[in-house]
């Protein structure tokens, strides 16, 4: 209850009937930097502040991203009826006012076929790229819908133990390329690409994707970089959007947008 009263208070003007198809497409013909701002509802997602962070919403970010699934490391699974009655009242209220970019970050199909269904489009954010749900990638064509594609290994409680790579770019470039194909077999024609920082990779990794995110152009869609807070910036955060942006990111995932509207005007101005 005590959420639903946030969601009624806290809101304001934005709603999730979005204009996903032609936001990406925009992205994908224009230089522009975005922001995709965090909200998760979560009760314990590894960035505190960004837990139930309504505030978010009227932060001028460019995408809100709403999650109901923690995936920091050592995080237990949550199931699906439990992720859906994080999601659909804040879903619903949405639906009900104004207008904002939104992204469901999700690995369900269902989840998207549910949320589909409240608000109509939306861009599908799956930090498996469709692995975790054989349904996901069908689903996501079926619908017409924007996707965003991340690369990870394993789960929360896994990952740390699989960062073995003969080499770190090289071999995410032979993942999306693989990920490239089953997209357009899915019907999937509008779709993201994000490395997955700290998902299966240790600090030096990172900093090596970070630092050629350029040599990921190739595939000829936005490079959404997700680094706010995480252990390999040591608080840097600001610093590494920075690099990020000199590299090639066109999206910053953030938990602080005024922080990251004053990277992007240092980086234009550099």
């Amino acid at each position: 209850m005590m959420i639903v009263l946030d969601i009624k208070t806290k809101i304001g003007i934005y709603s999730l009937k979005s204009k996903s198809c032609i936001f990406l497409t925009m992205l994908l013909t224009c230089s522009m930097v975005k922001i995709m701002g965090i909200l998760n509802l979560t009760p314990d997602s590894f960035f505190e502040p960004s837990r139930h962070n309504y505030k978010i919403l009227d932060s001028g970010a460019d995408i809100i991203d709403i999650g109901a699934v923690s995936t920091r490391p050592g995080a237990a699974d949550v199931t699906m009826e439990e992720e859906w009655a994080r999601l659909e009242p804040v879903l619903t209220r949405l639906s009900q006012t104004g207008s904002r970019e939104i992204s469901v970050d999700t690995t369900r199909a269902e989840i998207v076929r549910r949320t589909y269904s409240v608000i109509g489009n939306f861009i599908v954010n799956d930090i498996s790229a469709g692995e975790d749900d054989p349904q996901m990638l069908e689903t996501v064509g079926r619908l017409g819908l924007p996707y965003i594609a991340m690369h990870k290994r394993g789960n929360p409680r896994t990952m740390d133990g699989l960062n073995t790579y003969t080499d770190i770019v090289e071999d995410l470039i032979a993942y999306f390329t693989a990920f490239a194909e089953k997209a357009e077999k899915a019907g999937i024609k509008d779709w993201i690409l994000d490395p997955g920082f700290g998902f299966a990779k240790d600090r030096e990794q990172n900093l090596t994707l970070l630092r050629n995110l350029e040599r990921f152009k190739i595939f000829g869609r936005p490079i959404l970089i997700g680094i706010a807070d995480k252990r390999f910036t040591e608080g840097r955060t600001e610093d590494y959007h920075l690099e990020g942006l000199q590299h090639g990111a066109d999206i910053l995932r953030v938990h602080d947008v005024e922080k990251a509207k004053e990277t992007i005007r240092k980086y234009k101005e550099s």
